[in-house]
């Protein structure tokens, strides 16, 4: 069995400048700490439960060879499985936490260490479930399923494996297809060694002399300068150098679209798209009318580029313009508990009981606030040991985006809590494609409840703004990322040539339709031709960034019925808080209430950009 299928963990690395923490852990008041107690008592308890774990491991095997011949057998592979790889997770989410506390401590380091090669030696240990499950006829799995009812806990489990009898090969077709792994990774370590080691990179000399060479974090810093001379300075330097090797980096690019290709034809899928989602049985229908929706809401995307214009005071937009805020920066400084009583308040449409659960992860330490020397940076949500509850690791600086990344690690984790509490520990864990929805669905939220406590313009216009340049970013962008990634891919399968300079035409091509350069909405220099080579994610993943598009939207219409409609629409929206693996991701959300092939998704969602802008410019008057 593969743990990527069932291990839940989110990790969500939010930087706070130059901020270091020096802070003893043990000055911190225990209250702000999270309480590991609730996992092992001690780190004697846990080595303990870590020799129990390791004296079931060869269970799993007991029928190995022999899953087809009963009911009985598979039953007690699975139920053996499932009830290790449930201690397994708790034991797993102790050390981890605790080396995450303090990354210097190397008894803790030590610790998640084992927990890992514990891990690896399940995970090898249980490696023939899958094959022998798809070898089973699906007519035999359903009369397993009358012999033996209590098969039906792992029936989604054994149901999903089978749905991908027609992409599986035979044992050595599979030997050979996983041999090839040894080289399909070499266009990503490519492109990291040349992207982060050897390209050469400009130096530039801005407004006030001071001469800045335009690595990839320099040009992130540089680019929203309040200087547009240096802004227009630092794209075109920046782009320009990148596009000296379009061809370089196109050639590598190609070769990861083509091995896509090979992979999903050698599986017998159509595309390397219906490759890539089927591991989660979703619709490539899904992806496509995102770009549709997408296209046909572009009227909204002009219009706040015109209104970004307006406010930065130009006569023309142009594409360096767009990371310029169109707002001043405002102070919003919260104390823990100031914060927290902000997010109940703002979260309270989701009801009576998610309100009482998240106060519990407050008064019972699920939560580790503080920054302190060694602790890991940034933010997450680990919901794995199912017994127990979820853990959140925060880095608290007393600001809004302290805030406002707790609300979204809180989805994470009352998604986690209500699925572990409402499904058997097989069915508990969820996809990718769902996972953001209750994190993002949590800031939209957080941001309208904020909207109305603040009480200057200034801050109303802050907020208005940042969420305006989220959705731009966030949806807008990452869905023009997702066609041009699937244009490539056809342009392969569709045995037609592909290289830097092709691919730099396509991309020029995509941003001036969807900033709309030909109505002169935002000018896109030539220049721009070239980013695509500095999107890692093209190259590291397959048909991933759209889900960062999908999460913002099914989350900001979910929030927007849950306003308008109230109580029913809190009802639906827990299935999919509720629902684990039970159902298909799509299903879920149509469970939900919403449908991701219609265009009621993006209708709400657009209606809600339109009305951020209406509120700005009644301010702005």
């Amino acid at each position: 069995m593969k743990f990527s299928k069932l291990f839940t963990f989110f990790l969500i690395l939010i930087f706070t400048g130059n901020f270091i923490a020096q802070t003893d852990r043990n000055t911190i008041d225990n209250r702000y700490k999270w309480n590991l107690s609730d996992l092992y008592s001690s780190v004697d308890d846990w080595h303990a439960a870590k020799v129990n774990i390791e004296s079931r491991v060869n269970d799993i095997s007991k029928h190995q060879g022999k899953l087809g011949e009963s009911a009985s057998n598979l039953f007690y592979t699975m139920d053996t499985y499932y009830k290790l790889i449930k201690d397994y997770y708790k034991l797993s989410v102790y050390s981890n936490r605790l080396k995450d506390e303090d990354l210097n401590i190397s008894e803790n380091e030590s610790l998640a260490q084992l927990s890992s090669n514990l891990g690896t030696k399940i995970s090898e240990t249980s490696s023939f479930i899958d094959p022998e499950i798809l070898k089973i006829a699906p007519e035999k799995i359903k009369l397993f399923y009358s012999e033996s009812p209590e098969l039906l806990e792992y029936k989604t489990v054994i149901d999903d494996i089978q749905r991908l009898r027609a992409h599986t090969l035979s044992e050595s077709e599979e030997k050979i297809l996983a041999s090839f792994g040894l080289v399909t990774g070499t266009p990503g370590n490519v492109y990291s060694i040349f992207d982060n080691a050897e390209m050469p990179r400009p130096t530039v000399k801005l407004a006030d002399g001071k001469e800045v060479e335009l690595n990839s974090s320099n040009y992130v810093k540089y680019r929203g300068s309040e200087n547009r001379d240096n802004r227009a300075l630092v794209f075109d330097a920046f782009f320009n150098n990148i596009g000296k090797f379009k061809n370089t980096i196109g050639a590598n690019l190609a070769g990861k679209v083509k091995s896509d290709f090979i992979y999903g034809k050698n599986r017998n899928y159509a595309t390397a798209l219906e490759y890539s989602l089927d591991r989660f049985n979703i619709p490539t229908d899904v992806y496509k009318n995102l770009i549709t929706e997408i296209h046909n809401s572009l009227p909204t995307l002009h219009r706040f580029l015109a209104l970004k214009q307006k406010m930065l005071g130009l006569d023309q937009l142009h594409y360096y313009d767009l990371y310029t805020s169109i707002v001043d920066k405002v102070e919003l400084n919260y104390t823990v508990e100031e914060g927290q009583a902000i997010i109940l308040e703002s979260l309270k449409p989701l009801g009576s009981d998610y309100i009482s659960t998240v106060k519990k992860s407050f008064d019972d330490q699920w939560i580790d606030y503080y920054p302190n020397k060694g602790k890991r940076s940034g933010a997450y949500s680990s919901g794995s040991a199912y017994d127990v509850h979820p853990y959140i690791l925060m880095n608290w600086t007393d600001d809004y985006n302290s805030v406002s990344t707790l609300a979204h690690e809180l989805g994470h984790t009352m998604h986690s809590y209500y699925s572990n509490k409402n499904q058997n520990f097989a069915n508990s864990n969820y996809s990718t494609f769902v996972a953001e929805i209750a994190s993002t669905c949590n800031e939209d939220l957080l941001n309208n409840f904020m909207v109305q406590k603040v009480k200057s313009d200034k801050e109303k216009i802050f907020l208005l703004g940042s969420y305006l340049e989220l959705l731009r970013t966030t949806i807008f962008r990452q869905v023009l990322f997702a066609e041009f990634e699937l244009i490539i891919h056809e342009k392969i399968e569709n045995s037609e040539p592909l290289n830097g300079e092709i691919m730099s035409s396509l991309y020029y091509d995509l941003v001036k339709k969807y900033y709309g350069h030909d109505e002169g909405v935002c000018i896109i220099d030539p220049y721009v031709a070239y980013e695509w080579a500095y999107i890692p994610h093209f190259i590291g993943y397959s048909y991933y960034v759209y889900q960062y598009s999908t999460s913002l939207i099914y989350a900001t219409a979910f929030a927007q019925k849950i306003i308008n409609e109230g109580q029913p629409a809190v009802d639906a929206y827990f299935n999919i808080l509720k629902g684990g693996s039970s159902d298909y991701p799509i299903d879920l959300i149509k469970k939900a209430g919403l449908d991701p092939l219609s265009s009621e998704p993006f209708e709400l969602v657009m209606a809600k950009m339109n009305s951020v802008m209406d509120q700005i410019e009644e301010i702005i008057k």
